[in-house]
């Protein structure tokens, strides 16, 4: 590049002096210019730093900060429309403390507000989401974000007890992610954990969701609790089995209100277990390749979470302080008292691939 620069700059000065007088200052002052921002750039190639990988091109930008005045965007949001529920989880931290759900179309309403804000991502969750309506409301959401909202990433998390192949078939296509929560893979310890229903067999099920997942071209995915019952437990011959995109692996927490504190619903200190623990059971299954781990620390403040009134829920202060509904006074005010910690979200790996179409899953 040196050595064509003279050259170039000879022709183009050879050339202004074939024009009339009155255009040559015109020609000369932009060639000036030219040469000043050529010299400029082949200065700044030599001490150009290497590319950066795309990888770390993505945390290099999640870890800019951002101004004071610069509102937080929800690129991942997870709504909790309800919070009934048909199993009885002991360490619950989302339990039935009412029994409201907004009528689809409000629900929408957010939803659209949301995604105007710059929401990427929308996790369906509860309580139990197929509980309210046998799915169909929650069907109709997903729908909604997929093909109206356009939005890149649409999950569900659920108990998988209630799910039925006629849901997939309505609504599989608009889905990309299904969490299917699995703490063990002893059905006896399912029953002590609460996440046992009569004679439904929580493991037998599970498999038979991870086959719907793959005849619907839906990614499977499981969320496990690391509790005082199964942090013994030895699971890497089911989960590599089972196969799934992201085995996201959860520190059992306390959450003032919800499972610890007088007016809780749950009790969950008999649950809870050290970190040194929970190193351990990660140690015992480093080999997994899709393990997710999140301890307390890192889940915590990293979630945007709405309630069932599209409130955010700020977990600071270890309860769930509600900001007001982004439905009364939208989403960049709402989200100013969500208490969440972006760079938290993006240190535990919340940015990742989850649109179904970028996965490139082998069905």
């Amino acid at each position: 590049m040196w050595m064509l620069m003279p050259i170039a700059f000879a022709g183009k000065l050879l050339s202004a002096f074939r024009k009339p007088l009155s255009s040559l200052w015109s020609s000369v002052v932009p060639w000036f210019f030219w040469l000043r921002s050529a010299l400029w750039l082949a200065r700044g190639e030599s001490t150009r730093p290497l590319q950066l990988g795309q990888g770390e091109l993505q945390e290099s930008r999640g870890e800019e900060e951002k101004g004071p005045d610069q509102p937080t965007t929800p690129t991942s949001v997870n709504y909790h429309f309800t919070r009934q529920c048909n199993y009885k989880c002991g360490f619950c931290f989302h339990t039935a403390k009412t029994s409201f759900v907004l009528p689809l179309a409000e629900a929408k309403r957010g939803l659209r507000l949301l995604q105007e804000a710059g929401m990427e991502k929308i996790n369906f969750s509860g309580g139990e989401p197929f509980i309210h309506d046998r799915g169909e409301y929650l069907g109709k959401l997903v729908q909604f974000c997929k093909e109206e909202l356009r939005l890149p990433s649409v999950s569900i998390v659920s108990n998988g007890s209630l799910i039925r192949e006629r849901w997939f078939q309505n609504y599989g296509e608009y889905l990309d992610i299904l969490a299917i929560s699995c703490d063990s893979f002893d059905e006896q310890v399912n029953v002590l954990i609460g996440r046992g229903q009569g004679k439904k067999n929580h493991v037998e099920n599970l498999q038979k969701l991870r086959a719907w997942c793959r005849d619907y071209r839906v990614a499977f995915k499981i969320n496990s609790v690391i509790n005082r019952f199964n942090v013994d437990e030895d699971m890497r011959e089911q989960i590599q089995a089972l196969n799934p995109v992201r085995w996201k692996v959860f520190q059992c927490l306390l959450i003032e209100g919800e499972n610890s504190g007088e007016d809780a619903l749950r009790e969950a200190q008999q649950f809870v277990i050290s970190d040194e623990e929970f190193e351990g059971f990660l140690d015992r299954h480093k080999e997994v390749s899709c393990l997710v781990p999140e301890s307390n620390q890192k889940m915590k403040d990293s979630y945007l979470i709405l309630d069932e009134y599209m409130r955010f829920l700020n977990c600071q202060n270890g309860r769930k302080d509600p900001s007001k509904s982004i439905l009364d006074v939208g989403v960049e005010e709402a989200i100013k008292f969500s208490g969440f910690d972006e760079k938290m979200f993006l240190k535990r790996g919340g940015k990742y691939v989850w649109s179904k179409a970028d996965l490139k899953l082998d069905w």
